[in-house]
């Protein structure tokens, strides 16, 4: 029989690869800051989570007669709502061409990032008193949970007839700590109002995160710069 003949192989040893340098980690200013190494300058680029143009937050509307919200109107969002307050007020004042009323004006960043503004009347603003009452007792506000907004049906009788009309009704939960610091701090860096229902007439019941726009108007590029021209006009 043949004798059968071993090649002995020598076994080469593959160098490890190199580890992977770790990326630098860049830690935000601020909370609601998200933060970044640039590649090619080495610095820190932070950009903000949420969009604001200070006075013109995005309009939700509630619609008392169909049990809705919107925005501006148009775009529909359902029956209920859910977000972290960042600032709100409950006032009473002449505004939206509608009279003198009791409102509850709520600030709020959407599931994209956008910062909003809604608004409460008549009964509504009475059932957010019942939220805002067991969270003072339990120190905490608006700012500290979840919000959750739903329109309740109601009816009533006029003239033996009867009319189908809506209320918000409002409920809350624990919110991610992370997400309410975030909030916080954006309102302490941006002047947080709408435009259209500031009048500087209003009766304040309680505010939060609601800041006088005209002390924030000289910071403004654009508001600096009108102010020069027409001091030399």
């Amino acid at each position: 029989m043949a004798k059968q003949s071993a090649t002995a192989q020598t076994a080469t040893a593959t160098p490890a690869a190199p580890a992977a340098e770790l990326a630098p980690v860049a830690t935000p200013s601020r909370a609601y800051l998200t933060a970044a190494v640039d590649e090619e300058s080495g610095e820190v680029v932070e950009t903000s989570r949420f969009r604001y143009l200070p006075g013109h937050p995005r309009q939700i509307r509630f619609d008392a007669k169909a049990g809705q919200f919107n925005i501006n109107g148009t775009t529909p969002l359902g029956s209920s709502l859910s977000f972290i307050p960042l600032a709100w007020r409950i006032f009473q004042d002449d505004i939206l061409n509608m009279g003198r009323k009791l409102w509850a004006e709520l600030f709020y960043a959407d599931e994209k990032g956008a910062i909003c503004a809604v608004l409460f009347h008549g009964y509504s603003v009475e059932n957010l008193y019942r939220l805002i009452e067991p969270l003072f007792y339990d120190d905490l506000t608006l700012a500290d949970v979840v919000v959750k907004v739903q329109a309740s049906k109601k009816e009533t009788t006029k003239e033996g007839k009867k009319a189908t009309y809506y209320i918000a009704e409002f409920s809350y939960e624990v919110a991610d700590p992370a997400e309410v610091q975030a909030r916080r701090e954006f309102a302490q860096d941006f002047p947080i109002w709408r435009e259209e229902t500031h009048t500087g007439a209003a009766d304040v019941r309680i505010q939060h995160g609601y800041q006088n726009p005209k002390a924030e108007v000289a910071q403004l590029p654009e508001a600096a710069e009108l102010a020069t021209t027409a001091e030399a006009e």
